[in-house]
Order: C-alpha cells, then sequence, then structure tokens
C-alpha cells in the first residue's frame, strides 16, 4: 500500500499486482516442444534474471512434465533457485499446485506428495495450492483434500494456502470454512487474459477476491502466447496442440491484436507488456511462463509503465466484441 497526500489529507493508493513466473513449459514436450538439452541449461540464468528485474512469485505443479517427467518442473526450479546467489529476497514465494488424482483421497492424501515436492525444490516451499476443484465431478474428494491442506498450514508444515481453477461460488464457500478454522486463503489461480475474461465478470471471481482480500493470480496472460505479438497465419504457427489451437482462434482476432500493437507502440513497448499490465490493471497478478534470460526483458519492460484506466478499457471494449475466446479450464468450479 502506498500513500500520497491531496489538499492536506494521506489517501492510500493500493499498488498495482506483481508478475509472477510459471513453470509449465519446464519438461513439457506435448504442448510446449521442451527439449532437455537445449532448455535445461538456460534455466538458472532466466531464473536470475527475473529475480533481478521484480519477480517474486514462482509457479509449478507436482503434475507438469510430460508422461514420466512428472514432477519435472518442480526438480528444475529447486535446482535453478538453488543456485541463485545468496541472499535471495525475503519476499520470494516458491508455490506448488498439487494435483487431485482420483487415487488421492481422504485428508492426508496430500501429506506425502507435499513433502515430495519440497524435496524437489530442494527444502523451499512456502505456499501449497490445490490444482484444480473437484467439485463438478466428486466434491466429497475435495473436501478432505482442502481441509488436509489447512491441517498442514496450521502445523506450520508450510505457511501459506491456495486454490486454483475455483469458482465465485467454491471461493465463498472455502473461504469461510477457513476462515472458521483461522487459515487464511491467501490466493486463487484462475485463467485470464482478453481472450478469456470470466474472472472479470460483475459476480466474478475478482469480485469476489476483491471482497475477501484474496490474491488473484492469472495464468496464461498472453492465450498461451497467442496475444505476444509474434504468430500469424502468415508467418507460421507453433507444431503441436498450440498451432491447432492457434490455427482456429486467429480468424478474427485482427482488431484486437492491431489494439495491443498500437498501444505498445505508444509506450515504447510490445504486445506482451500490454497484455500483462492489462491483467495487472484488472488487479490479477499475471503468471507468464518465461525459459530464456532473454525473455524477462518482458517482464523488466512491463513494471516501468502502467495502462491508462482509458486504454485499459479500449481493450475490454474490442475483446468483448469478438466472437473467439480461449477454451475453458474443464475442470474450474462455479
Amino acid at each position: 500500500m502506498e500513500c500520497l497526500v491531496a489538499g492536506g489529507i494521506m489517501v492510500a493508493i493500493e499498488a498495482l499486482p506483481g508478475i509472477a513466473v510459471g513453470t509449465w513449459a519446464w519438461g513439457n514436450r506435448l504442448v510446449w516442444d521442451y527439449d532437455p538439452a537445449r532448455d535445461d541449461g538456460l534455466l538458472p540464468a532466466t531464473v536470475q534474471a527475473a529475480i533481478a528485474a521484480g519477480v517474486r512469485l514462482f509457479d509449478t505443479a507436482d503434475s507438469y512434465g510430460t508422461g514420466a517427467l512428472r514432477g519435472c518442473s518442480e526438480r528444475l526450479l529447486g535446482a535453478a533457485v538453488a543456485g541463485c546467489p545468496a541472499p535471495l529476497p525475503p519476499d520470494l514465494i516458491m508455490a506448488t499446485k498439487l494435483a487431485p488424482y482420483p487415487w488421492r483421497l481422504g485428508r492426508r492424501a496430500f501429506d506425502r506428495p507435499l513433502a515430495a515436492s519440497r524435496c524437489r525444490l530442494r527444502g523451499r516451499l512456502d505456499r501449497v495450492q490445490l490444482h484444480w476443484s473437484t467439485a463438478r465431478y466428486a466434491p466429497w474428494q475435495e473436501d478432505a483434500l482442502v481441509e488436509g491442506l489447512a491441517d498442514l498450514v496450521q502445523a506450520g508444515v508450510v505457511r501459506e494456502l491456495g486454490v486454483s481453477n475455483m469458482g465465485p461460488r467454491r471461493l465463498r464457500r472455502w473461504h469461510g470454512r477457513l476462515q472458521r478454522r483461522g487459515v487464511r486463503l491467501t490466493s486463487v489461480q484462475v485463467q485470464v487474459s482478453a481472450l478469456c475474461r470470466d474472472a472479470l465478470a460483475p459476480e466474478g471471481v475478482l469480485s469476489v477476491c476483491r471482497d475477501l482480500a484474496i490474491e488473484v493470480l492469472g495464468y496464461s496472460p498472453l492465450a498461451l502466447g497467442l496475444l505476444s505479438g509474434r504468430w500469424s497465419l502468415q508467418t507460421g504457427l507453433p507444431t503441436g496442440l498450440r498451432g491447432l489451437l492457434f490455427r482456429r482462434l486467429l480468424p478474427g482476432l485482427e482488431p484486437l491484436q492491431h489494439l495491443l500493437a498500437a498501444l505498445a507502440r505508444g509506450h515504447g513497448s510490445t504486445p506482451t507488456a500490454v497484455c500483462l499490465n492489462w491483467c495487472r490493471a484488472h488487479g490479477v497478478q499475471p503468471i507468464v511462463g518465461l525459459r530464456r534470460p532473454e525473455q524477462v526483458a518482458a517482464i523488466a519492460d512491463a513494471l516501468g509503465w502502467t495502462l491508462s484506466a482509458a486504454e485499459r478499457e479500449a481493450i475490454d471494449a474490442v475483446a468483448g466484441k469478438l466472437n473467439k475466446r480461449m477454451p475453458a479450464n474443464p475442470f474450474t468450479s462455479s
């Protein structure tokens, strides 16, 4: 919270959220074409550059990786952070998400997975999060798992508790239950971009979180890279699943792409930084994926300026007229 003096009166100003780094791509060959020989060696320098640029939250998950590489992202992140020069910033947060697989049942089901995640992260784990809600298919499973995570917070095993892919009604429910236990629900992760604006609806996740003082973390702020300004049908598409999705979404996105490019030029910046600052202007901390040190420049750039209210509203207006949107996560609850 910052303050300024206006007319002799001290006025509080809510600081904009920062920018987090996500590691979904680390070890993921299916969606992100990750190549260990090419990419592994770049990660330590990427993490160090991100911290130097002001990143204070790194997000991973025990399910990240492809096939037998499950847990790979946590191992890579743990090694990269362990290799950073000491001392690390005291406000640095290492967060992971635990998957509610069908075989993880009961209140103690996350005890061993959390210990394994902490080990892969070299002992540094500040926030644990439920990776997705099971409300749509097994609400009884979710109840036991979240209560078990709250037990671990109360026991001092992990400091903070968050959730992911949870809608506004479910959030209110869990906030109340945890509050009665004296456990704070710190954050929720949901998909947020100009092509996925459900969280910004009048009674959506963002509105609820403002009421309840829950941090909102927005994943896929660039729509898997679609809004970065890099891709077009004329210049080629990424391989694999992203290419198939981009081929479906790109036609008709020209008005939004042109606006993002124009705003970027006006700020001497990039469409990537515009998208990150659009999230921040809405009170959402974007989680951006990085694999190379040079990609950190977009974060440093975005943290150096902000969108005006008129610019944010212009993006909202153009995006609201599009008939294209990112696919919703099927596990997100209401």
